[in-house]
């Protein structure tokens, strides 16, 4: 008898991004040498007002979902600000216990986490979102770091591109590297990605978060090179080391040492970016002090290696 394909449910909810929403069509496509079977579907059938000037005219409701195997949320705009439907949050609940597995592109976490089934376990989102998620929903643990978590049963990925690293990783855990390769060939994608969503995110830091101690911040980041001690900055903002660390973090989000090292590390991919310096002078440059200890914290912050990093950012020679 033929083994019968792996059913997947691509639920497309109002303010959908059209790359979330293609990508797991595209990957997970009913074709002959896939596996699958994709049925797109949301609250209701019919149109489906989208985001980014499109909409989507769905030929499924949630009905779809008590057939699947997998069901996709993909990313939708607001998410911080508009709850989804009860309907769709009943079915998503009502997917999983008859033994779906959940999972969700970019700001589609945030569907995901309104069923509380993420309560106790670790997901991730665009890095835009991160923090509202783990505002909202106190008891889910968000990586801000990571492409994409694998729960088991459910699933979570950070924005769009990372859709298709999670689905070229479910592919692979579903029926092995081979067809895994196939379908990155087909998308004309990396079969794997290496490194985490934070080495994406723009640099922040040189950024005045607000204005208390500005600049003290403006004159550190032109002294990264230099030897930089709590007490050298709370001497340069003429306060005590105590009320600078205190009110910086108020005013940051960050520790002084904190924001210093991420600065540090901000002005290494700026050179890594910009310049061919071997990485023992950009760690000098940048106060980092060796070419081992940029490594380490490149992978502990950016979740990459400066080599990895420079090969995926670098500008091109003119």
């Amino acid at each position: 008898m033929a083994r019968r394909n792996h059913r997947v449910a691509v639920l497309v909810l109002e303010g959908a991004k059209p790359l979330d929403v293609g990508i797991p069509a595209q990957v997970f496509s009913s074709r002959p040498s896939m596996p699958y079977e994709v049925r797109v579907c949301g609250a209701a059938p019919g149109l489906v007002t989208g985001g980014d000037g499109l909409a989507y005219h769905v030929a499924d409701g949630l009905d779809a979902l008590e057939q699947a195997d997998t069901v996709f949320v993909p990313g939708y705009r607001d998410p911080a600000a508009t709850e989804p439907p009860a309907a769709v949050v009943r079915a998503l609940v009502g997917a999983h216990r008859r033994g779906a597995r959940l999972a969700a592109i970019s700001t589609g976490a945030f569907a995901l986490a309104a069923t509380g089934l993420l309560d106790g376990r670790k997901a991730t989102t665009h890095w835009h979102y991160t923090k509202a998620l783990a505002e909202q929903h106190p008891l889910v643990s968000v990586d801000e770091n990571v492409l994409f978590v694998d729960e088991g049963d459910m699933l979570t990925s950070a924005g769009a591109a990372s859709g298709i690293d999670l689905c070229l990783h479910l592919v692979r855990r579903d029926h092995g590297v081979g067809l895994s390769n196939h379908v990155a060939r087909r998308l004309v994608a990396a079969p794997y990605r290496s490194g985490g969503q934070a080495q994406y995110v723009p640099r922040s830091v040189p950024e005045p978060l607000g204005d208390l101690f500005a600049g003290t911040r403006e004159w550190a980041l032109a002294h990264l090179a230099e030897p930089l001690t709590l007490e050298t900055l709370a001497g340069v903002a003429r306060v005590s080391a105590r009320t600078f660390s205190r009110r910086f973090v108020e005013d940051t989000g960050y520790t002084p040492m904190q924001w210093v090292l991420r600065a540090r590390v901000d002005l290494a991919r700026e050179l890594l970016e910009r310049t061919d310096l071997g990485v023992e002078q950009i760690a000098d440059r940048a106060g980092l002090g060796s070419g081992a200890n940029l490594r380490l914290h490149f992978q502990r912050i950016l979740g990459t290696s400066p080599t990895e990093y420079r090969h995926t950012f670098a500008a091109p020679a003119s």
